[in-house]
């Protein structure tokens, strides 16, 4: 279930049976076995053997593909994928109806509520922050309350009430960070500080994540519910971790909180514009995202199940058959 991160400049990546080898120069310097592996990430300039991707292939690993230092989303290799052309049937359905407002609403609800449910934590630990995080807290309650009394309300209602709610989030998520971060508020494309670095970097992930349980569970991750369909846009896995943003801005104020980073971990400007984690730092927060990572795994994959039930019209998930029109039993088992 692990990840192999792979951040080392002009190193040379070949197959040696049934491990990954690393060149450096002509020479061998390590190796690593390919099979305790589920994901391969690939950071900056790196040259590697065809056979080493057709190996990952075969093992359905998948392979994401990051620019060097802004860590940027440059593509990603999957092995075969499912071929349950049905289920997606179903879901091209689902989005052109009533479930595509009904599972919105739901979405934005959690959304909200993990969000409240943070900042509610962080006043018990600072009061000095008490006025503007019970001032955002009554303004998140307001934005449930009206999505409680107005359930099925449409998408551009929705998208408006969730981004007041998501604007008036980060007025309180800025306080709570020492001022020598310089987080403001939040930026990207390039980030211009270190906090807002380690949010692009972290949802980068998180959104990559999610599209590859998407794609293995057989679903489409371009046709969405919440986010309209847009050319080249994932927005199946940009509706999926919406909820899951709070819990990856609580993890964050953690990191930074304990002082697994400062702002010597970063570079700011020196050879483009924005503000990068350095190498250091970069393994650092690998390891740290692992950490974090594994329990959110299981959360993605059962939420991205639970859609494919729902989508579906089924409770269960392994071994089906498909007769005629209809999904029996268990076709949304995992491609293995």
């Amino acid at each position: 279930m692990g990840t192999l991160y792979i951040d080392r400049k002009d190193v040379e990546i070949r197959s040696d049976g049934g491990a990954i080898a690393f060149y450096t120069n002509g020479k061998r310097d390590g190796g690593v076995p390919i099979k305790p592996f589920k994901r391969v990430v690939i950071c900056g300039k790196v040259t590697i053997d065809s056979t080493v991707l057709h190996r990952l292939a075969d093992a359905n690993i998948s392979v994401l593909l990051l620019s060097g230092k802004s860590l940027r989303f440059r593509g990603i290799l999957h092995g075969r994928l499912h071929n349950n052309g049905l289920l997606r049937l179903r879901q091209y359905e689902k989005a052109l109806s009533e479930f595509s407002v009904e599972w919105s609403v739901k979405l934005v609800k959690e959304k909200i509520a993990a969000a409240l449910e943070f900042l509610r934590d962080v006043l018990e630990r600072r009061s000095d922050c008490r006025s503007e995080l019970l001032r955002v807290s009554t303004t998140l309650e307001g934005v449930i309350e009206s999505l409680d009394e107005t359930p099925l309300c449409g998408k551009e209602r929705l998208r408006g009430l969730e981004g007041g709610a998501a604007a008036a989030f980060f007025s309180a998520y800025t306080v709570i960070f020492p001022p020598s971060l310089g987080f403001n508020k939040r930026n990207r494309r390039p980030p211009t500080d270190p906090v807002n670095a380690i949010l692009s970097l972290t949802y980068t992930l998180l959104h990559w994540e999610i599209v590859r349980e998407i794609e293995v569970i057989g679903l489409d991750p371009t046709i969405g519910f919440y986010h309209d369909f847009d050319y080249g846009r994932e927005s199946l896995a940009c509706d999926l971790i919406e909820p899951l943003r709070p819990l990856a801005d609580r993890w964050i104020w953690k990191l930074f909180r304990e002082r697994n980073f400062t702002v010597r971990d970063f570079s700011e400007g020196d050879e483009r514009p924005g503000c990068y984690l350095k190498k250091g730092g970069r393994k650092k927060f690998y390891l740290l995202y692992e950490q974090w990572a594994g329990d959110m795994r299981g959360t993605i994959r059962e939420s991205v199940r639970e859609l494919a039930r729902i989508i579906a019209d089924k409770g269960v998930v392994k071994g089906a058959k498909i007769e005629g029109a209809k999904i029996d039993a268990n076709t949304l088992s995992e491609r293995e």
